[in-house]
């Protein structure tokens, strides 16, 4: 009698289901704005969470899998606890190091006004919501892009 050995049990992480959503994104002609009204988030919390960023609820993850055509096996990675640590690689984009440099630049100036106005303590990076916009300029378009943290008193 012989026996089929068991297909070995795959995991997929995080970041390999994020590559895998973008891909069929892009193929299927979705912006990241129609798979954020389908999951029924915010446009940046859809981005983050499906790029590795935030668990991703068993509910809205089964909406991407259903607008993407993903299998099981990204439905669940999307919905694992992320691990939030720098990534070399992305901090040395072009995007994402002007970032960088704009808080090396101003990072002392904004905690010196937060502080201020709010007194001793902190913006929340955890209650917070984040926009991006375009604004029309004669000069050329800008880029808006606000912070809104819920500021967090030291307390002792």
């Amino acid at each position: 009698m012989t026996t089929t050995p068991p297909e070995p049990v795959r995991f997929l992480d995080k970041a390999g289901a994020g590559r895998i959503v973008d891909r069929l994104r892009i193929r299927r002609g979705l912006t990241w704005a129609e798979v954020a009204q389908a999951v029924g988030r915010a446009p940046v919390w859809t981005v983050a969470a499906l790029l590795g960023k935030h668990p991703v609820p068993a509910e809205e993850a089964q909406a991407v899998g259903a607008l993407l055509g993903l299998d099981d096996e990204v439905v669940e990675a999307l919905q694992l606890q992320p691990t939030r640590t720098p990534d070399p690689e992305t901090a040395s984009d072009p995007t994402v190091y002007r970032f960088h440099e704009a808080l090396d630049v101003y990072g002392a100036a904004i905690k010196a006004l937060i502080h201020e106005e709010f007194g001793d303590g902190i913006m929340s990076a955890i209650n917070f919501h984040l926009t991006v916009a375009r604004r029309p300029d004669p000069d050329g378009d800008r880029v808006v892009v606000t912070f809104d943290g819920k500021f967090l008193p030291y307390q002792w």
